[in-house]
């Protein structure tokens, strides 16, 4: 099967990759507006071609869109009106938006829009990652609106790279996404914003930053690019998490303001309760 990839980044080739290794797809096309990406996507041996987006279409079965949100808005109209028989399907953060600027498409049978839920605070080819995906849970979207041989081809190419199958409602999946996925980059950010305009020693923040400090300001390393268009496509739901998440910071200021340590270690204890979920 030949598989076009759009966006030569570190999503779009780590899905190439484990295209390839599990002889889903045996050969892959690389399409990217950025040449260096596309260039370097070709030396590690992620993507075997590079063509035009319109040459990539007619020679591909299916075509993976792997760029940010707002990018997948604006491609993804033109693009089904191109296909024919091929499947053209979607990786992004975000759903109901996606979903609804293709809701009377005449080709929306052709789409799936799904969300494989991984990544990292890297980005470009040079990050992928060689077992990604594995284990991790791939989120179909509007599967009753998606003809069914384009759904049976999609839900065969998340199980072989070995991820598990969960189908949503697009507005539903935003809502889940904001609060398991957004919101702990938004604190990220925050975090790291605060630390940065608090120390100004930045050798002390290199020298005395603990494990539990780099791991929760790693997510502030992703790229804005991606990021900035996902709060801005789940604002509503990004907004609702972000005020209960500044309600549940201000208890916690106003335990330490007011003394109240009993309260403080209750709350502790009910955030604690997270590990029955998280192991």
């Amino acid at each position: 099967m030949t598989v076009t990839v759009i966006g030569t980044g570190l999503i779009g080739c780590s899905l190439a990759n484990r295209l390839k290794e599990t002889g889903f797809a045996n050969k892959i096309t690389g399409v990217d507006k950025n040449p260096e990406n596309v260039q370097a996507a070709l030396k590690l041996g992620w993507i075997d071609e590079t063509c035009t987006l319109d040459e990539a279409i007619q020679q591909s079965e299916l075509i993976i869109i792997a760029v940010p949100v707002d990018a997948t808005l604006e491609l993804l109209p033109d693009l089904l009106g191109k296909l024919d028989k091929q499947v053209l399907m979607d990786v992004g953060s975000t759903k109901e938006t996606i979903c609804a600027s293709v809701l009377n498409n005449e080709k929306r049978g052709r789409f799936v829009a799904t969300h494989p839920m991984w990544g990292t605070e890297k980005d470009g080819p040079e990050a992928v990652v060689k077992d990604a995906f594995k284990g991790r849970v791939a989120v179909i979207c509007e599967k009753e609106k998606t003809d069914e041989d384009a759904l049976q081809l999609v839900e065969s190419l998340y199980s072989i790279i070995g991820m598990q199958l969960v189908y949503m409602d697009a507005a539903i999946h935003d809502v889940h996404a904001a609060y398991v996925s957004h919101i702990s980059h938004i604190a990220s950010y925050a975090l790291s914003l605060t630390v940065l305009e608090k120390e100004k020693e930045e050798d002390a923040i290199f020298e005395l930053a603990s494990g539990g400090f780099e791991s929760t300001v790693r997510l502030a390393k992703s790229n804005p690019a991606m990021w900035v268009p996902i709060f801005k496509q789940n604002k509503e739901n990004v907004l609702d998490v972000l005020n209960e998440h500044i309600v549940q910071l201000r208890k916690i200021k106003s335990c330490l303001e007011k003394d109240n340590y009993t309260y403080l270690q209750e709350l502790i204890a009910d955030a604690n309760k997270i590990k029955r979920i998280l192991k």
